[in-house]
């Protein structure tokens, strides 16, 4: 199969919809609010009215950061970094979460107000014009329909760049219905398999077949990943996966259920950047309080490779992409 793409000839998706029917997805996406169900939390609390539940977030989606990122994938980061916009608050409530400053430790009300559809939209275009080589947004899974207005009025304004769904995976297949045509590229995070370890450190236990059900959509939706002649991506999934210590039990069910269900021709990141943060400590979590070891990560590729996936995230130096880019 051909996972190239010239950078010439790619469009983003949503520029494919009808600027109408991109409004209209936008109005009943945020109509829906009313009785919300834009996660499996499945709270149906008035959010339109700013009412809120388990994500904290009410009526606008309350942004943390928006910079162009460079610790993401060579795929996404490239030479002038990933749009990304960072979204407070979250759905999960991870024990040992690495953003648990902006995701559940960030009290919800006045003092962190949301940001509307047309402010979201002007960090968009912001990015694009810094260089940024795609609009990454981030924990979004509570913030669909605000996504998608603030998208109708970027769209409208010039935005041209491949929009990165990143996600935990704890997605409603609402939510991905209404993202259809509009996302390029999904990157799930598929954490445990197992409803026990999901119930213990994600707090959620349906979240292993939520996470199998919306990743099998995505796939549906953008195929395997593709990537222009500059290595860009620029359409498809990248799942990835935090090889957590002690559970390559986990590990070996996910990378299994990937090979089998979506085909060896899915991208992977097999991410060993673990350490204790949040909630994690010694007498709760003793098993969490230390880092994933070489000896694991070097398991988790080898699984990988056993089960027929062969396409490996890998990882270079930035200046190594400048000067791959510098040299065409």
């Amino acid at each position: 199969m051909e996972f190239t793409i010239s950078s010439q000839s790619f469009q983003p998706a949503y520029l494919t919809l009808d600027p109408a029917e991109l409004r209209q997805r936008a109005e009943h996406a945020v109509a829906s609010l009313e009785d919300c169900r834009a996660c499996p939390r499945d709270c149906r609390v008035d959010r339109l009215h700013d009412k809120w539940s388990a994500c904290k977030t009410g009526r606008h989606a309350v942004v943390s950061s928006c910079f162009a990122h460079f610790g993401e994938e060579d795929c996404l980061r490239g030479w002038n970094g990933s749009g990304t916009i960072f979204f407070s608050h979250c759905n999960l409530r991870c024990v040992f979460c690495q953003n648990f400053d902006i995701s559940q430790a960030v009290k919800p009300g006045p003092a962190r107000p949301g940001s509307r559809a047309d402010e979201i939209a002007r960090m968009m275009l912001e990015l694009q014009q810094a260089g940024c080589h795609n609009i990454n947004f981030v924990t979004p899974e509570h913030v669909v329909p605000q996504l998608i207005e603030a998208l109708a009025d970027a769209v409208g304004q010039g935005l041209r760049l491949p929009i990165v769904y990143n996600t935990s995976a704890y997605d409603s297949m609402e939510s991905i219905r209404f993202m259809e045509g509009i996302v390029d590229i999904y990157m799930p995070d598929f954490k445990y398999w197992s409803t026990e370890a999901s119930r213990r450190y994600l707090k959620a236990e349906d979240y292993p077949q939520a996470a199998r059900a919306v990743i099998r959509a995505m796939h549906r939706q953008v195929g395997p990943l593709v990537f222009d002649e500059n290595g860009l991506a620029k359409r498809g999934l990248l799942i990835r996966h935090l090889v957590m210590p002690g559970s390559l039990e986990e590990t070996r069910a996910i990378l299994k259920w990937i090979a089998e269900e979506l085909g060896p021709d899915t991208y992977v990141n097999l991410m060993g950047q673990y350490y204790p943060a949040g909630k994690v400590e010694q007498r709760r979590y003793p098993e969490l309080c230390r880092r994933t070891s070489a000896a694991e990560m070097e398991q988790a590729r080898s699984m990988a490779t056993q089960l027929g996936l062969h396409r490996l995230d890998e990882r270079r130096p930035l200046q190594m992409l400048v000067r791959q880019f510098a040299n065409r």
